[in-house]
């Protein structure tokens, strides 16, 4: 069945890729990069269930928006350290952390293009409590969902579900585009077809076939 509807992830397939992005983030902080490592290591891996999964999981919590941005941020800079060994400043650190997330035109334009083409499209992205260029958005989706204003987060079934209502479509109907396998695995589990994004180029050919438009490469 050819696709009527997109609904993408935003960090690392609008943006510029995220180990890179998040790479130079610590470079520029000074941040030890293997204590970066194993803390993010643990919190995503931690227990789940319970009482104890928010407290275990606080990645998880924050992308529900169930903690703050800035009680997090406070966590993570106490968990890390600079390359000298001293503390990490907490103000402003999730601002510091997305500031090189880039967006990339290539995408954007895609997403655009299938839209006039009559392709129903979404935005589906889990939060870090960090701010969305939502100026470029009305061009481009027919509806946003960011994971800590629905208090849901992928891969839970029930945010897809969510993005799916919101377009109109059944899972049968869409495409999920994200860089996380984790997640494309669940949208796949739910009927969607899922696209591994690796670089615009694959993702705008994919699209192609999946749905059956022609997007220009180099739209002007």
């Amino acid at each position: 069945m050819p696709c009527r509807g997109v609904i993408t992830d935003w960090g690392g397939v609008l943006t510029s890729p995220l180990l890179e992005t998040i790479d130079a983030w610590l470079e520029a902080d000074r941040i030890d990069h293997e204590r970066y490592r194993t803390v993010m290591h643990t919190w995503v891996n931690g227990a789940y269930g319970g009482a104890g999964a928010a407290l275990a999981n606080p990645i998880h919590a924050l992308e529900r928006g169930e903690v703050e941005p800035s009680v997090f941020e406070r966590r993570l800079a106490a968990e890390l350290r600079l390359v000298d060994g001293g503390a990490v400043p907490h103000e402003g650190l999730l601002e510091r952390m997305f500031a090189g997330f880039l967006p990339v035109e290539e995408m954007y334009a895609a997403l655009r293009q299938a839209r006039r083409q009559g392709v129903r499209t979404g935005l589906l992205s889990n939060s870090w409590g960090n701010g969305y260029p939502r100026d470029r958005f009305a061009d481009t989706f027919d509806a946003v969902v960011i994971s800590g204003e629905v208090g849901m987060r992928k891969p839970e079934p029930e945010i897809f579900r969510h993005a799916l209502d919101l377009i109109g479509l059944a899972p049968e109907e869409c495409v999920f585009i994200d860089d996380i396998e984790h997640n494309v695995a669940a949208a796949v589990e739910l009927g969607m077809t899922g696209i591994l994004h690796r670089d615009p180029e694959e993702t705008r050919v994919r699209l192609e076939e999946s749905c059956g438009i022609s997007l220009d490469p180099m739209p002007s």
